[in-house]
């Protein structure tokens, strides 16, 4: 998501500093240590990442090469492709209810009246919605955000829980960013994750998973949501560095991986646990590599799966 437009105000961005890096990933899941320890050692983001059993066992990935444009033969997730808000019969998740929000309807740039329409968010009034950003070869953060996850969605439901979108681009536009909210909210649902990639600077690298701040104000009251929030938000990024074996940004959030906000009104109107995860930097040559591939993406959705189940067997 770029942070360009409406319920993605720019945060002011800190610089990187090692020693925090370092610290701070180390404190944060201590299975993300091995992770950033392969990827400083290895010096290969796209790797495997971590080792020892994983809460989520993925699909074989078609390859392992990282392509830079969205024609390639691993672009779609491996297996049959599950129907909506469907379950498996058994499975430790069963009963669990996990809504997948992908961030950005393909269709939004065609409906631009419609995703600027405001819509209030408890603190003010924000836009419906934007378009999202891209890499610099035309990969759009709406096709990224779909197809991982419809690959998240493959591997929790054969973790037994029932999963729902609040888009699967089957809408001409939106939804807006209080009715993404919304549909968690009636769903009742134990775990929401928004899916997203980030338009940053060159240079700038890495992901950041997005936590709730304490807001009440408006039809706003996220006070019950902030801690479980954190720890789903926490279980993410230590299980994404792991799986993917990725660093946490360097441009925000001082090399822990996480970011709170206030601004955001899919965050903002959630009454169920809650987080963004900004996936990668489209507009670094670098990250841009990694989200144009189909087998890297199936390690984020396994990652970003993997914090998901950590948080609700728990």
């Amino acid at each position: 998501m770029s942070y360009v437009g409406p319920d993605f105000d720019p945060p002011q961005p800190r610089r990187n500093r090692r020693r925090t890096l370092t610290v701070a990933v180390a404190a944060l899941v201590p299975g993300a240590l091995l992770g950033w320890v392969m990827y400083e050692a290895l010096g290969d983001p796209g790797g495997s990442g971590g080792s020892g059993t994983a809460a989520v066992r993925p699909s074989s990935p078609a390859s392992d090469s990282a392509p830079t444009d969205s024609s390639t033969s691993d672009d779609k997730p491996p297996g049959p492709t599950p129907t909506a808000d469907s379950t498996s019969a058994s499975g430790p998740l069963q009963g669990k209810v996990v809504v997948i929000d992908p961030g950005h309807n393909p269709n939004n740039f065609q409906h631009t009246a419609e995703i600027n329409r405001k819509v209030n968010i408890g603190t003010n009034w924000k836009e419906c919605d934007t378009t999202g950003t891209s890499t610099n070869d035309g990969y759009t953060e709406a096709k990224f955000t779909l197809d991982v996850a419809h690959r998240m969605r493959t591997l929790l439901q054969k973790q037994g829980a029932t999963v729902k979108f609040t888009q699967d681009g089957d809408r001409s536009w939106g939804p807006c960013v209080d009715e993404r909210a919304e549909i968690g909210n009636k769903a009742d649902a134990d775990a929401v994750v928004s899916i997203h990639a980030d338009g940053a600077g060159a240079g700038q690298r890495g992901f950041h998973v997005i936590l709730p701040g304490k807001v009440d104000a408006g039809a706003a009251d996220t006070g019950p949501i902030v801690a479980p929030s954190r720890d789903l938000g926490e279980r993410i990024a230590g299980s994404f560095v792991r799986v993917t074996g990725n660093a946490p940004s360097n441009y925000i959030g001082d090399g822990t991986g996480l970011v709170t906000r206030k601004d955001l009104g899919g965050l903002n109107l959630s009454t169920v646990p809650k987080v963004f995860i900004e996936c990668g930097n489209m507009r670094d040559t670098k990250d841009a590599a990694l989200l144009t591939s189909g087998a890297w993406r199936q390690k984020a959705a396994q990652g970003i799966s993997e914090g998901i189940v950590s948080f609700l067997e728990k």
